[in-house]
């Protein structure tokens, strides 16, 4: 793409490049509430932008945001020179190049690509999109953060004080209007939602109204930048090749469901692999798993003995020694039917989800299935979580999830990041889940 031609866009790029060198000159004598607003936001950015990635930041000022996500490789592009000079003393482990947001001179692809506090700068943010697109694998995640047009007043008050930094004429988009731009170039937004009600570094107060506060009703309605995820729109036909599908099954005390699990679950994608983690039975499991993997050839089967306990340890070990591209979880207590998994499958395999979470809470519950409390436990686990995760989960517990391998993968090796307190799995999954921004899908079941 070249860049408009278009005299009044040559006039706006010149007088910003002018006005960012002139702040950037002024920088290390600032001594204005920005200080603390950009140090909450690294704290955001690093909670959804885990170590290592291949990071973009387009706008990146002085390199602090970029550097404190301590990327595998992270390259800065600014229009400014002198913001740039700034970076490369800072931080002379990344790469910075100056340009135009519009003509980035850059080729390959990279997993992360941030614009912080950037669009209410830009002269067409849709032709922004569309040169990003181009620089995105099908994995890419983009990380936006941008004024509430509700602080307008509030900044200009703070500029004319000296306590911001100053700003020219900035366009104020809403979270529908940046949405919709990303829609029009091939970007489909995943979760949206407001962070800083207080951009001064109050000990106590800041804490408690940026980490807590802003999550709740109405409170988030004052936030002071709106943050968004998106990610590349799945082409049709571009799911590669036909998947081979592992099936997790830890099976405890269920030797009486092991024959309906190998006659009913489908075989799916290019075949299905049945991995049973059996856990320290007190009947006959594991011989039964035996006796039936000899009696169906046919069928591909892993057989672990679990040597941990519970059954996210379970999980974890049945993952680690599956082969499958699709990564199923089914409970031997068939509380999920097998005929389900083809959901889950197609769910993935058609890009409309990365991360496929069942959920019971939707059809009539059988009788005895599930006891109240659990129920209302269940429940308000969910609506923990989609406060937490800002993507709505119904029921966290379910024991039926599907997900890609290379996802599991990320989420297995940044699994310290949470600790290990999850006995059952769902947590650390999820939790793995969102940090990584992938789409994830409630797919009710009965």
């Amino acid at each position: 793409m070249t860049l408009p031609i278009d005299p009044s866009f040559r006039e706006y790029q010149h007088r910003r490049l002018h006005h960012w060198d002139q702040v950037a000159f002024k920088m290390t004598s600032w001594k204005g509430w920005g200080g603390a607003y950009h140090k909450r936001l690294q704290q955001v950015y690093q909670n959804i932008v885990p170590p290592n990635q291949r990071v973009l930041d387009v706008g990146c000022g002085d390199g602090s945001l970029l550097a404190s996500l301590q990327p595998g490789e992270g390259i800065g592009v600014d229009l400014s020179m002198a913001m740039l000079t700034i970076a490369r003393s800072r931080f002379p482990n990344l790469r910075f190049i100056q340009a135009d947001a519009h003509h980035i001179p850059l080729h390959g692809t990279f997993d992360v690509i941030i614009l912080s506090d950037l669009i209410s700068e830009l002269w067409d943010v849709q032709a922004v999109f569309r040169e990003l697109r181009r620089l995105c694998h099908p994995h890419t995640r983009i990380l936006i953060n941008s004024y509430s047009r509700l602080w307008e007043l509030p900044l200009r008050i703070a500029e004319i004080a000296g306590v911001a930094k100053p700003s020219l004429d900035l366009n104020w988009l809403t979270v529908e209007d940046v949405g919709n731009l990303l829609d029009l170039e091939g970007f489909e937004p995943i979760r949206d939602w407001q962070e800083i009600l207080l951009p001064l570094p109050i000990p106590v107060l800041a804490p408690i109204l940026n980490r807590f506060l802003v999550r709740l009703w109405p409170f988030h309605h004052l936030a002071l930048t709106n943050m968004m995820v998106a990610r590349p729109v799945p082409a049709p036909g571009t799911a590669g090749e036909t998947p081979l599908v592992s099936v997790i099954i830890p099976a405890r005390n269920e030797a009486g469901n092991i024959a309906d699990i190998f006659s009913r679950t489908p075989e799916l994608g290019a075949g299905t692999e049945l991995v049973f983690v059996e856990g320290h039975s007190q009947d006959d499991t594991y011989a039964v798993i035996e006796r039936e993997s000899k009696a169906h050839p046919e069928r591909r089967c892993i057989l672990l003995r679990q040597t941990g306990e519970g059954k996210g340890d379970a999980v974890r070990l049945g993952f680690e020694h599956a082969s499958g591209q699709v990564l199923l979880i089914l409970d031997a207590d068939l509380t999920v039917p097998p005929e389900d998994l083809p959901r889950f499958y197609q769910a993935l395999v058609s890009g409309k989800a990365e991360f496929v979470n069942g959920v019971r809470l939707v059809y009539p519950i059988e009788a005895q299935a599930m006891r109240y409390l659990n129920l209302i436990g269940n429940k308000l686990f969910g609506l923990a979580f989609s406060w937490l995760l800002g993507q709505t989960i119904k029921d966290t517990l379910c024991g039926t999830k599907g997900l890609w391998k290379y996802h599991y993968e990320l989420i297995a090796a940044n699994r310290s990041y949470f600790g290990g307190f999850d006995p059952f799995g769902d947590f650390d999954l999820l939790l793995g889940a969102a940090r990584f921004n992938l789409k994830i899908v409630d797919l009710p079941i009965r």
